[in-house]
């Protein structure tokens, strides 16, 4: 019997992919907990179109984020922090990853998800900072970030 699995079953299927399985064990099993939906021409062409949608929505995504590293990537576009510092330049305290993104959201309007951004360590340091920001797992963008004493 051919269905098309609604869930991951482990071993069988991932969800969307039409496979031949047992009658028994579909009718007893994947059609009873819902895991699954007999294939028929109907159902193979709704399958179809959804994954046509979902393809199209995934591309829309994807143009969002390249208009986005477009923006964060211009020379102009510096995130400006004001810190505390001492006499050799070092912060009192740093600046984390969800300080930058408030302050990206504060000068620019752009929100951003603080997890998206790379940061391995908080910025320690006064000056100009190179950080890289993961928009989408195809597109990855650089911000300038600017740390000036306060």
């Amino acid at each position: 019997m051919k269905v098309i699995f609604l869930q991951d079953v482990k071993g069988k299927g991932k969800k969307g992919d039409v496979k031949e399985v047992p009658t028994g064990y579909a009718q007893n099993y994947l059609l009873k907990n819902n895991l699954a939906k007999e294939a028929t021409k109907s159902s193979i062409s709704q399958l179809a179109g959804q994954k046509k949608a979902q393809e199209k929505y995934e591309a829309e995504i994807l143009e969002e984020a390249k208009k986005l590293k477009e923006f964060l990537e211009k020379e102009d576009t510096v995130v400006e922090l004001k810190a505390k510092a001492g006499e050799d330049s070092r912060l009192f305290g740093s600046i984390p990853s969800k300080q930058i993104a408030e302050g990206l959201n504060k000068q620019y309007k752009v929100k951003l998800d603080k997890r998206k951004i790379e940061l391995e360590n908080p910025i320690r340091t006064l000056g100009y900072t190179n950080v890289p920001v993961k928009l989408h797992h195809e597109v990855t963008a650089t911000i300038k970030v600017h740390v000036v004493q306060e």
